[in-house]
């Protein structure tokens, strides 16, 4: 029962581990659950969100990928939840609280990946898909009522990017699994797409975290908890975070960047820049219960950001091609 889980968690957890019973006040008052303690309560919000299921159509690098075998926002969001679970149960951390801020660290994220992140920060002077996915658990999941998600679990969603500080140790492990996870299920699908070999990445790298995707990713956590354990902070070895950075500058230059990659990266800019600026002419062409913002460039750029790919190439299509004459 919950009772014997909380007292669990008095004798298990590491002294800087948040412990359930002190998750702090949701914003709406509601009855405790019997069985969940707040922070499993807010996971299984978060799992059981239209936002969430949305993400299996959300591209995580490769814009709408013919492949089965390339990653969505949505698997990249279960990835990051398995590496932050291995690296939070070894530390003694919060399991729940972990899961939770993985699970929503990515529910305000655009279509067409970071592209799309950029278009919309370039068109309203200011979008971070951190500060868009505490918007849709506050207030746009549900109709505008939000998921009313304990302040911890939206911290961490909120502080969850590089060079981001969250409050609790839970949220600064998501902050490093998520660097874990992209950068390494990336040179995955870059493999399989073709731009790169496993053998074209920088070979001091590959010495110190090793030559393929299980050695880098057990590499990283392993040296997590090597630094972190018993200690009041997360944090990763020099020689492991130099590695890790020239990894991921390489994976800029030679993947994200690719002249290949970047086709397309275009087309999905001037898809979006298109739409935004066609529903800020035609409001009433949106969904109803966008329109109750109060800034009608908040509120296209809400009904933006939570399409799919796939939503919004159809809403293209619909909009900007001609079909053929029909008598």
């Amino acid at each position: 029962m919950k009772e014997e889980y909380l007292k669990f968690e008095e004798e298990f957890l590491s002294p800087y581990a948040k412990k359930s019973k002190d998750a702090g006040p949701r914003e709406k008052k509601i009855e405790p659950c019997p069985l969940r303690t707040e922070f499993q309560r807010d996971r299984d919000r978060i799992l059981h969100s239209k936002s969430f299921r949305r993400l299996k159509h959300k591209t995580q690098v490769f814009l709408s990928p013919e492949g089965d075998h390339y990653r969505t926002r949505l698997t990249h969001t279960l990835e990051v939840s398995q590496i932050a679970r291995t690296i939070a149960r070894t530390l003694r951390l919060n399991e729940d609280l972990t899961e939770a801020i993985s699970l929503g660290h990515d529910l305000g994220h655009t279509p067409f990946g970071h592209s799309g992140e950029r278009t919309l920060n370039t068109l309203t002077g200011r979008f971070h898909h951190n500060e868009q996915s505490l918007r849709v658990v506050e207030y746009l999941e549900n109709d505008g009522e939000g998921l009313n998600l304990t302040p911890d679990v939206r911290d961490g969603i909120l502080n969850h990017r590089q060079g981001m500080k969250p409050r609790t140790l839970e949220g600064a492990v998501v902050n490093y699994s998520d660097r874990i996870a992209y950068i390494n299920h990336d040179i995955d699908d870059a493999v399989h797409a073709g731009l790169i070999t496993e053998d074209m990445l920088p070979a001091d790298c590959v010495e110190r975290l090793g030559k393929n995707k299980g050695e880098r990713i057990n590499s990283l956590i392993s040296d997590i908890v090597k630094e972190s354990y018993g200690k009041n902070c997360i944090c990763m070895s020099e020689e492991c975070d130099d590695a890790f950075k020239r990894l991921r500058r390489y994976m800029f230059e030679n993947v994200y960047e690719n002249e290949h990659i970047l086709v397309y990266v275009k087309k999905a800019d001037k898809m979006i820049k298109l739409l935004y600026e066609y529903y800020l002419e035609n409001l009433g062409e949106m969904p109803e219960f966008y329109l109750v913002a109060a800034d009608k460039k908040n509120a296209v750029t809400d009904y933006i950001a939570a399409m799919t790919d796939r939503y919004a190439i159809g809403k293209f299509q619909s909009i900007f091609v001609p079909e053929g004459w029909r008598l």
